[in-house]
C-alpha cells in the first residue's frame, strides 16, 4: 500500500492514557488538519470520542479529530489501524507486556512506528524479532522517542557532528549529565519500571539485556570496550566535579551505542559513552555523589525482590494513568549537558552541548519529542540511511528532529567547550 492510500498521517495510540493525550493536545494544537491528518485510538470509544471533542474545542482549525478503535489481543484490528495510517505513534506501556502486538501489525503493514519505551528488554526482543522484517517492509521502528532516549541520543548525534565537521574525527568519548529538572513521575512509568525488574528475575535473555552495555547493538555485535554504565561515585575529570549513577544510564547509554552501531560506527568502535547526575565539587559533592548513588542502589536492590516490588507498586507508586495536570506539566524544566573528548588533525579538543526545555521533562517536553518524531517520519524529514528496521532516534531520523525541537522551544545546541582534562 503506498502512502497516498493511507488516511491518516499520525495516529495517537492510547491517547486517553496521561502520556497519549499530552501527545494528542500538542499534535492537535501545532497542526491544522491541512498540515497533518491526525487520528487518536485505543480500546474505549466512549472515552476517545470525549477526548476526541475536546480535541476539536482546542484547535480552532479542527472540527474533528477521527477516532480508531482497537485492541492487542485482536491483532487483525491492530493491523486494519495500521494499514489505514503512516504513522502510529503509541504511549501505551508497560511495552513488554502490551507493546509486541503494535509492532508486529507496523511491520506486517509497512507503518512507520514511534514509542516511548525505555523497557531495555523489550526493545531487546523488538530488535531480535522485528529488525529484519521491518528492514524488508520498509517500516521504521523508532523506539525511545521521549526524555528516555531523545536528549541522550539526539545530544550525543550533536556533538559528534560538530566535532567531524570542525576538528576533522569524532570524539572517542562522549559524557551525558543530568544537569538539572523539575517534573514528576507517572505510574505508567513506575509500572513499566516494574515490568523491567519482574523480567529479570525471570527471564535470562532480559537479565543479559541488563548486563551486557552492548546488548542492542546488531546481532554478532554486542560486544565492545565500553564497561557500562557507572555505578559508583566517581569525580569527573571533563568538567571537574563529582558524579553519581545516572538511574536513565541503563537505558540511553544502549540506544546511543546501537546509534553507533547501526549508522556503522562512524564515532569508531572504541567510542565510549556515560550518563551521569554531577553533584558538584568538594566535600560536598562527593557526599552527594555518595548519598544519590546509595539512594538508587536501594531502589534498585528492594525493585530485585518480588514481594517487595509487589508492595511498593500496590501501595507507594501512583496507578497507571495518574500524571501531572495541563499546568504542571508545563511548569517543569530539564536540562541536559554534553561534553565529547576526542583528537583531530591540530590534537585534542573538547565540544559541548546542551539539550533542554522548560516543560516536564516526562510529559510536557516528551509529548513534544513523540509528536515532532512522529511528524518528521509521517513527512519523511529524515536524515537516516534506512528506509526501514529497528532504529534510535539518531539513526531513525536524526538532526531534523533536533531542528524541529528548535522551533517549539528546546535548546540543542553546540559548540566548543574548554581544553579537555585528563583523567
Amino acid at each position: 500500500m503506498s502512502d497516498a492510500d493511507r488516511t491518516h498521517d499520525v495516529v495517537v495510540w492510547g491517547a486517553t492514557g496521561v502520556a497519549g493525550r499530552f501527545a494528542a493536545e500538542y499534535l492537535a494544537e501545532r497542526y491544522g488538519p491541512d498540515e497533518l491528518a491526525l487520528a487518536i485510538g485505543g480500546r474505549d470509544r466512549e472515552q476517545l470520542d470525549a477526548l476526541a471533542a475536546d480535541l476539536a474545542r482546542r484547535g480552532d482549525a479542527r472540527d474533528d479529530v477521527p477516532v480508531v478503535v482497537g485492541d492487542a489481543t485482536a491483532p487483525e484490528s491492530l493491523r486494519a489501524i495500521a494499514r489505514d495510517t503512516r504513522v502510529v505513534c503509541t504511549t501505551v506501556g508497560p511495552y513488554t507486556r502490551l507493546g509486541t502486538p503494535l509492532v508486529e501489525a507496523c511491520v506486517a503493514t509497512g507503518t512507520d512506528y514511534c514509542d516511548l519505551t525505555g523497557e531495555v528488554n523489550w526493545v531487546r526482543e523488538s530488535i531480535d524479532r522485528f529488525h529484519e522484517p521491518a528492514v524488508d517492509a520498509g517500516a521504521r521502528i523508532v523506539h525511545s522517542c521521549g526524555f528516555d532516549s531523545v536528549p541522550a541520543d539526539l545530544g550525543t548525534l550533536l556533538v559528534q557532528s560538530f566535532a567531524g565537521e570542525t576538528h576533522g574525527a569524532p570524539c572517542e568519548t562522549v559524557r551525558i549529565y543530568l544537569d538539572g529538572g523539575s517534573g514528576s513521575v507517572s505510574g505508567g512509568t513506575l509500572a513499566s519500571a516494574g515490568e523491567l525488574f519482574a523480567a529479570a528475575a525471570t527471564d535470562p535473555l532480559a537479565r543479559e539485556a541488563l548486563r551486557n552495555p552492548y546488548s542492542l547493538a546488531p546481532r554478532g555485535e554486542r560486544r565492545g570496550v565500553d564497561p557500562g554504565e557507572q555505578r559508583w561515585p566517581r569525580r569527573d575529570a571533563l568538567r571537574g566535579e563529582w558524579t553519581a549513577p545516572s538511574p536513565m544510564a541503563p537505558v540511553n547509554e544502549r540506544v546511543v551505542r546501537r546509534s553507533n552501531a547501526l549508522l556503522g560506527y562512524p564515532w569508531g568502535r572504541e567510542f565510549r559513552c556515560s550518563e551521569v547526575v554531577p553533584t558538584g565539587d568538594g566535600p560536598v559533592g562527593a557526599a552527594t555523589a555518595g548519598l544519590v548513588a546509595g539512594g538508587l542502589g536501594l531502589f534498585t536492590a528492594a525493585m530485585s525482590v518480588g514481594p517487595i516490588r509487589s508492595a511498593l507498586r500496590r501501595h507507594v507508586f501512583p496507578d497507571p494513568g495518574e500524571g501531572p495536570t495541563r499546568e504542571e506539566a508545563e511548569a517543569g524544566h530539564f536540562r541536559i549537558g554534553l561534553r565529547g573528548r576526542g583528537t583531530g588533525p591540530d590534537g585534542p579538543f573538547t565540544v559541548e552541548a546542551e539539550f533542554g526545555a522548560d516543560r516536564d521533562p516526562g510529559y510536557g517536553a516528551t509529548a513534544r519529542m513523540l509528536g515532532e518524531s512522529a511528524v518528521c517520519l509521517a513527512r519523511d524529514e529524515v536524515d537516516s540511511p534506512f528506509d526501514g528496521g529497528v532504529l534510535t532516534p539518531a539513526s531513525g531520523i536524526g538532526l531534523p528532529l533536533a531542528e524541529r525541537l528548535r522551533e517549539v522551544g528546546f535548546t540543542a545546541s553546540v559548540d566548543e567547550a574548554g581544553p579537555t582534562v585528563d583523567e
